[in-house]
Parts: C-alpha cells; structure tokens; sequence
C-alpha cells in the first residue's frame, strides 16, 4: 500500500466539464470498474458526487501504466493528471464528455472481491445488502439519498434561522411519561432502580423552551419508539420540530407551507402551489377513508345511506335500524379489470380493516352481476344508481356498518388497492394538504378509557370547552396534519397555555391529581409563572425525504437503518452485555421463554 505523498485532492469527480479541459488535477476516490482493453485501461474512478472516467496508454509512464493492471474493482486510489475532452462521449455519467489521462497513481488500499457488485441495476437480497451497508451505500442509488438528505437539512435550518427561530438542543436521557408508543428505557448506574427514557419526541421540553421566552424554537432531533416496523417506520427516527410563541394555527401553517414550498423548489425545481387546501377530519374520513388522504385520483367514497331507508335487504336493514350507515364506491370503467376474483380480493381487504364484508355491482355490456341487487326493490337500484352516477363498465363497492369510520376506513383501503393495481395514481404529482378539527380524543377498548388522539397538550375548539370533561368524544382539536399523497408527513396542535384547563383535560384522560402530577409535575409547575400562547409542529424528516425522492421506504434515506426485529445488521445490534455491566447497574435478567 502507498501513502498519498505530496499528492492532494483539487477537484471531485463529478464536478469536472468540458470547460475544465485541458487542467491538471488530482482526484482521489475507488475504482468503480477497471477495464483492460491491451494496451490501454479505462477505470472509472468513483467519489461521493459522481463518476470520471480514468486513462492509462502506451505513453503513461511504465510505473503508472503498471500500477493501472493491477487496478480491480474498488481499490481505493489517488492520481494525477490532464482532463481532456472524451472520445467516445456517454450520457450515462455526468462526466461523460470527459476523461482523465492520468500521469501519476497511487494506489492507497486494495479490496477483496465483493459480495455482490456495486451497480444500481442489480437484485440484491436485502439483509445480505443491510449486512454490508457500507458497500450498499457506495452504490449511487443509495448513496445520492444521503448526501441529498444532508442538503435538505441545510435548506430546513437556513429557513428557520431566517424566520427567527433558533436551534436548541433538548435532553436524550428523559423521564418516563404515559400517553404514548412505548418507550425505550435506560438504566441509571448512579440511581439504582431508576431508568431513563430515550424521548419519542420533545414535546414536553419544547412547551418549557416556550415558556423561558425563547419565543420560536426548532430542533432537527433523534426521537425513540419502541413499536413495530413498516415500511415508513423506524425505532429511531429524526424529527424536524419546531415551537412557536404568540401565534395562531393560521400563522403556523403559512410558514410552513413556506418552508415547504422553498425545499421543493431548490431540491426539485417544483413550484408548489399555496396556500394548501385545508380539509376537516370528518370530510377527510367520508371522502376517502383515511385522515391522511391520497387525493392524486378520485373513486371517492359517497354516503348512500338514505338510498337504503326502509329497504329489506336484512343486512343493510340491521345497520340502518343500529344507527349506522352504508358508503360506496363507483370504480369507473373497470368492470373488465374488476374480475370476481379481484372483488373477492378487495372483499378480504375490506375484512382486514374491520368491514363484515364488501357487497357489489358489476354493470357490464353483457348484464349485470351483483352480491346484493336481486334483494332490492327496483326503486332502490335506481336510486342507488343515481346517486353513483353508474353507467355500463362501472363497479359498484358497499360496505355498511354500524360505524361509519369503520365502513369508511374499510373502504379507503380498498380504494388505495384499486388504484395501485390498476395505474390511477400519478406518479409525478405532490399533492398537499392540511387535514385540520381532528377529534380531541378517541376512545380505547383496550384501556377502557378516552385517550388523546394527540397528546394531552392540545388545545381543545373553543366551541368545545365546555364539552372536554361531559362529553369527550364531541370535542375537537386545534390540530393539523400535513398530508402528500397519501401520508403524514408531519403534524402538530396549538398548545394548552392555561394551568386550570390542563387540569381539566388531565381529569378526562382520566388521570388522578397524584398521576398527573407525577408525570407532567414540571409543566404543571412551569405554567403557574405565566405561558404565552404556543403552538407548533413536527415534521418526520425520513419520511419528507422518502417522499421528495419517490422511495418506497425510509430504509432507503436512512445510512443504518433497522430491520424488522429492530435489529442492525451490519454491527448485530442489539446484542448481550456481559455480567459485570449488568451488575454495574442493579439489572439481573430473568428471560421469558
């Protein structure tokens, strides 16, 4: 192996053009691909912006022209040389009018053979590519999202500082609170018994930083839940979150629809329109099932119960006589695509997110098939008919129950299955909106008990005051959510600033003064010596990469990410300690089977 001698780096590979023809300079990097050709070798030389194409010929000094047979695929090299104009030019690489002839070469480390190549068009096993991530992240593919996540990050923090906000670190070792995801806890050495939590996000810190008087504050934070993974989730995730003192929800969300509005622009060179559309919890959950609404296509969801007022059909009879309701869909001309087998399929979705099941229409040129039509009377098919606009070619979908967020839900999957399979969803379109009145609480079954659809922080609708203890589930939020094309993105709520309606909000969750004050004792402390108005935000910065990038997970944004089990692949995390640092904090392990 070589050192780098006198030699030093004066440009990258992938900044050089046709105008720097005819310069010396020194690039270093690894040799994405080395070929021989007798005579004269072409290596193509990789650094972290991009490809050059490297030359040695019957003129390069013997030493070089030496060195150069021996190149294998990623040495890691440093050389010397004149750019000069390429002759058979390529558009594959950015570079591709240009080639290096190279005088001088160092080779600084040589490679053993890969356990898979370090091209973008192979099919390569994900855990092998986990398990070698720092080969996998040499691949463009793979490393282009983290350099341009770094530069998203710059863009977020230049944006906030101009705004007046400013950057302030909060704890990573926190105490523990309720009402959330669980928690990832850290054993104290000092405190015998006493654990750490790992933050699921700075909510209670960012409150306090509001109430010290720093006015607006934003953090580009590492935020912990121990929950399990998707594909747009992680154990460990970043969190761009942000604060703001004497605002509005209004003021709130025209910042960010700036901040928004600048990324896409100097990332992507895309001019997004604002201000978004604002769209209630209620509109968003009938129109198309979901409170993070994909709104690139239609097949929306409509409300038919009137249709069915005083039918016979037994099943829709029941619901209707329970309080419930029945919705449908029109999947417009793709009857010929919507083959019974495929309804079944949508039939087990719609079973999946809690429907009974999915009645249908098929209305083809040949006559029309149907689960439910022959127990109709003909006033009601027409009606029915009417009220989806149906035509021949046309698939008529129904779910009914007694809860109409169920039924929606249901059938807002099986509208997004519809339209993944079927090619109706634009691939280049971003579609924002704030999804705005979420409810205040929802109830859990589980916990027997209402819960805060956000946090126990949210500031009720002031026409709701009065309703947060005599009637929970009739309460709505000052709380927006941020949606593109079918995810949240991020999201937050205008704060409570006032000590007597927090307490009361703490009496609904059903907390006792003891709990209450035992969990959230140093906020409750903090409002007492006065709390301006506040409200922010917190945006999932993977997410927000994986979707300015159209990647289909986060894993793709993120250098280390988790697998399934919350393991690391590369380094084996998470792994047994040994006893004596088990002893050292007070833990002896007694394992389930």
């Amino acid at each position: 192996m070589e050192t780098l001698g006198s030699l030093r780096r004066t440009r990258y590979c992938g900044e050089v053009s046709l105008a720097d023809a005819g310069q010396e300079m020194t690039v270093c990097g690894s040799v994405a691909r080395a070929r021989d050709k007798g005579g004269i070798i072409f290596a193509d030389l990789r650094d972290t912006t991009g490809i050059l194409q490297l030359v040695f010929d019957e003129d390069t000094p013997k030493d070089v022209f030496a060195k150069a047979e021996s190149l294998r695929s990623e040495y890691v090299v440093i050389c010397r040389g004149k750019l000069r104009e390429r002759a058979a030019k390529t558009d594959k690489i950015a570079t591709g009018d240009v080639e290096l002839y190279v005088t001088e070469l160092r080779i600084l480390s040589e490679a053993q053979t890969t356990p898979f190549e370090l091209r973008d068009e192979i099919n390569v096993n994900d855990d092998l590519r986990l398990r070698y991530r720092y080969l996998d992240l040499r691949r463009p593919s793979m490393h282009e999202p983290i350099v341009l996540r770094s530069k998203i990050m710059q863009i977020i923090r230049n944006y906030f500082c101009d705004n007046h906000f400013t950057e302030i670190e909060t704890p990573t070792l926190i105490k523990s609170t309720p009402e959330g995801a669980r928690d990832y806890l850290v054993p104290s050495r000092v405190q015998p018994g006493h654990f750490y939590a790992l933050p699921q996000s700075p909510q209670l810190y960012k409150q306090i930083l509001m109430l010290s008087g720093f006015d607006r504050y934003f953090q580009i934070a590492r935020c912990y839940r121990d929950e399990d993974l998707r594909a747009d989730r992680q154990p460990e995730f970043t969190q761009v979150d942000e604060e703001m003192s004497f605002v509005s929800e209004d003021d709130i969300m025209t910042l960010n629809e700036g901040l928004i509005k600048r990324l896409w622009k100097e990332m992507l060179d895309v001019d997004v329109q604002t201000p978004f559309v604002r769209m209630p919890w209620n509109e968003a959950m009938g129109r198309f099932g979901s409170d993070k609404p994909d709104t690139r296509f239609g097949l929306e969801i409509q409300d038919v119960t009137e249709v069915f007022k005083g039918t016979e059909f037994k099943p829709f009879a029941a619901v209707l006589e329970a309080g419930g309701s029945i919705r449908a869909i029109n999947a417009k001309g793709l009857a010929d695509k919507l083959t019974r087998k495929n309804i079944d399929k949508l039939g087990d979705i719609a079973k999946t997110y809690g429907a009974k099941g999915l009645a249908y229409s098929r209305l083809t040129a040949e006559g029309t098939t149907s689960s439910f039509e022959k127990f109709l009377s003909d006033a009601e098919k027409s009606a029915l008919y009417a009220a989806l606009n149906a035509e021949t070619g046309d698939v008529l979908l129904l779910v009914s129950d007694n809860d109409w967020v169920k039924a929606c839900t249901a059938l807002g999957q099986v509208r997004l299955d519809i339209a993944r399979k079927h090619g109706l969803i634009d691939p280049d379109k971003f579609n924002f909106l704030w999804v705005v009145d979420f409810p205040l609480f929802e109830y859990s079954e589980q916990e027997n008990r209402w819960m805060a659809m956000h946090h126990p922080f949210t500031l009720p609708k002031a026409e709701d005051l009065d309703k947060v203890e005599s009637d929970p589930g009739a309460c709505h939020a000052v709380a927006y959510d941020i949606v593109l094309n079918g995810v949240e993105m991020g999201g937050g709520s205008m704060r409570i600033n006032d000590p007597a309606l927090q307490d009361r909000m703490f009496r609904a969750l059903g907390f006792t003064e003891e709990k209450a004050r035992e969990s959230f004792g140093f906020l409750m402390d903090a409002y007492k010596f006065g709390a301006p108005p506040h409200g922010g935000m917190a945006y999932g910065l993977d997410r927000m990469v994986m979707l300015m990038l159209k990647k289909d997970s986060i894993r793709d944004v993120i250098a280390f990410p988790k697998v399934q089990n919350a393991g690391e692949p590369m380094s084996g995390a998470p792994d047994v300690v040994d006893e004596k640092q088990l002893s050292d904090l007070s833990i002896a392990l007694t394992l389930k089977d």
